[in-house]
């Protein structure tokens, strides 16, 4: 009945086996990414220095070797020049000889040599590039993950997610171009120098001259290319993460008929973002002309004094030649590097904005040997807790809370009155500023960040569904149960009906955010994932407010089920679903201002019985 469908499962084995295959990549999915390069030629250093560096270097050779053969071209062509020359100056029966056809075998056997190298190069790379981009992204995604619920608040999921691949696509082609293009540019130079040296010091001179003018014209240039770059990237990350708001909230657009404002909003991003692109493109048009000068400027310089050479000093023609063919290699390569530049200072500006978004300092971090939380009873204390906004306003100042163990305690009160931002103390979403909190006498502070959150159960108000079979999202709650586990858990969630109601059942994809679920469809899948996690702790953060009237009462006797022997903080405003509880807070600005059970507080007649009485006998005159 459930569960993963034929293809999900044939999927999984492929996968499964792939990690066989690469089983030190497989142990490290296991491992927290704690740490990364925040420079981009760090950054890439790296993760050719971890995995690559034997498989870059073969490729940086073959490269090499493919290059000497090319750039050894020409003066092989000026030999065969030379002694054709000489055989045509003597009697016609001797023109025809072995040194001539063993010259003309040799530059034969250098384009093939070339090729050759050069599909070697392409071979290796068909599993370097995929692995790379592959690691960078796994690597980075796992960064990603450690950053605190504060970060995620801050930035665009889908600028995120378009970082992370972004990196990804721009490491590799980087790694192309300095393995192939900047190899291929230098060796070139360096056997054209000793090729020039050979022939006419003079000419080595005036190449030697020219690389230091155009090496320092074309880094002064760049440097400020990579500023307009970076630049570019910025406007290209924030338009699409506008672009991602305005699509997510499509529907509202549409409810107050804004998609004129939405349009004119929009294009103000994609309008900073097509100035940042002309500036660019100009930068790179002067970069070109600057280049496209330099580069006719040595061809002019190098033939000019090797037709000089010749015509005052008797030279041969294959010299001559050699300084032709060679000069126009050179450009050819000079050139083709150059109409690269775009893309390389594209590929670094991206790295290195999502470098910087991504490798931020984790707000929250394990401490150096920290343990795991093992949580027997569930005893919470709050001991003398102090919390401030990033803005500075304080919320919590010296805040004490004791909750026994298997205590049901509910939290009520206006809003912004610290409910959620005590849950998310205990959770260690945020860090206190002061004071600390005890899980049977742990400090939190002091154990593992993961054995927190796995030893606390949670249902949202709006819980969280991924784009993956309905059964998948159940199972989050512990990836081992089984196929009966799961399903006693949508039956005791009131979930089990309405899932094989469908065709596929299980293997329903819910879509983005669950968006092919009803709201308290997905609330009841929440509460599903809850039950089959089986934590110590609950916390219930309004977790029955999607329901209807019917579903609430089903799903509460579900939660009582679940919540017995337990230690439960549940965040409500109808008050009518925790009547039932321990002990209820009633907290305002930060403060418990009263505290007891139901009947307790209704009888004081203070802050609690006020907000009873108006959700019971209505807003109007209940105050």
């Amino acid at each position: 009945m459930f569960a993963l469908s034929r293809a999900a499962l044939v999927r999984h084995a492929a996968v499964e086996d792939a990690r066989a295959d690469d089983p030190v990549g497989a142990a490290e999915l296991a491992e927290p990414v704690r740490f990364l390069p925040t420079t981009p030629w760090a950054f890439l250093w790296h993760f050719v220095r971890e995995r690559f560096m034997a498989r870059y270097a073969c490729m940086m050779l073959a490269v090499v070797a493919a290059q000497i053969c090319q750039t050894l071209d020409p003066y092989i062509l000026k030999l065969l020049i030379n002694q054709v020359i000489d055989a045509l100056r003597g009697p016609a029966e001797a023109r025809v000889t072995a040194p001539i056809f063993g010259m003309f075998a040799l530059m034969v056997a250098l384009w093939f040599a070339d090729t050759f190298l050069v599909r070697v190069y392409q071979l290796i790379d068909i599993k370097v590039g995929p692995a790379m981009r592959k690691r960078v992204q796994t690597r980075m995604f796992g960064y990603l993950l450690g950053h605190s619920p504060r970060y995620f608040q801050e930035n665009f999921a889908g600028k995120l997610g378009q970082k992370v691949k972004e990196a990804g696509r721009a490491c590799i082609s980087i790694m192309e171009m300095a393995c192939f293009d900047l190899t291929k540019i230098s060796v070139m130079l360096v056997v054209s120098m000793v090729l020039l040296i050979a022939q006419d010091g003079r000419l080595a001179v005036l190449l030697g001259a020219w690389m230091v003018v155009y090496l320092i014209g074309s880094g002064l240039l760049a440097y400020r290319c990579v500023g307009l770059s970076k630049a570019f990237s910025a406007s290209v990350s924030t338009s699409s993460g506008k672009l991602i708001d305005a699509i997510s909230n499509a529907d509202t657009i549409r409810s107050f008929a804004r998609w004129r404002h939405e349009r004119r909003f929009l294009d103000d991003f994609l309008e900073a973002e097509r100035r940042r692109s002309v500036r660019l493109r100009g930068f790179l048009t002067v970069i070109r002309l600057f280049q496209s000068v330099a580069v006719l400027s040595m061809i002019a310089g190098l033939c000019w004094v090797a037709l000089v050479d010749m015509l005052d000093h008797g030279g041969d023609l294959g010299s001559f030649t050699l300084v032709f063919s060679l000069s126009g290699l050179i450009a050819m390569n000079v050139w083709n590097l150059s109409n690269r530049m775009l893309d390389f200072f594209d590929h670094m500006g991206t790295l290195t904005e999502a470098i910087e978004l991504v490798t931020q300092d984790h707000e929250i971090t394990d401490r150096p040997g920290a343990r795991p939380l093992v949580v027997t009873a569930g005893r919470i204390d709050v001991e003398h807790v102090s919390f401030a906004h990033p803005d500075g306003m304080t919320l919590f100042d010296q805040l004490d809370l004791h909750i026994r163990a298997g205590e049901k305690v509910a939290l009520v009160g206006p809003s912004g009155g610290g409910k959620s931002t005590l849950v998310r103390l205990l959770r260690r979403q945020f860090e206190p500023h002061a004071g600390r909190i005890v899980i049977d006498g742990q400090d939190i502070a002091q154990v593992t960040w993961d054995s927190v959150n796995a030893a606390i159960a949670e249902v949202s108000q709006t819980p969280g569904v991924f784009h993956r079979p309905v059964g998948d999202n159940i199972q989050y709650g512990r990836l081992e149960a089984g196929e009966t586990e799961l399903i006693a858990a949508a039956q005791r969630a009131h979930s089990h009906d309405f899932i094989i109601r469908r065709p596929t059942g299980y293997g329903t994809i819910v879509g983005e955010q669950g968006i092919k679920l009803s709201g308290g469809e997905k609330q009841r899948i929440a509460i599903a994932r809850a039950l089959l996690k089986d934590a110590r702790i609950l916390i219930l953060d309004e977790a029955t407010s999607s329901l209807d009237s019917e579903s609430e009462h089903l799903i509460q006797e579900a939660l009582w089920d679940l919540m017995a022997g337990r230690t439960v903080i549940a965040i409500a405003h109808r008050l009518s679903t925790i009547t039932g509880m321990d002990r209820i807070l009633y907290l305002q600005a930060g403060r418990i201002v009263e505290q007891g059970s139901h009947t307790e507080l209704v009888a004081r007649g203070g802050a609690y019985s006020r907000m009873w009485r108006r959700q019971v006998g209505g807003f109007i005159g209940a105050a």
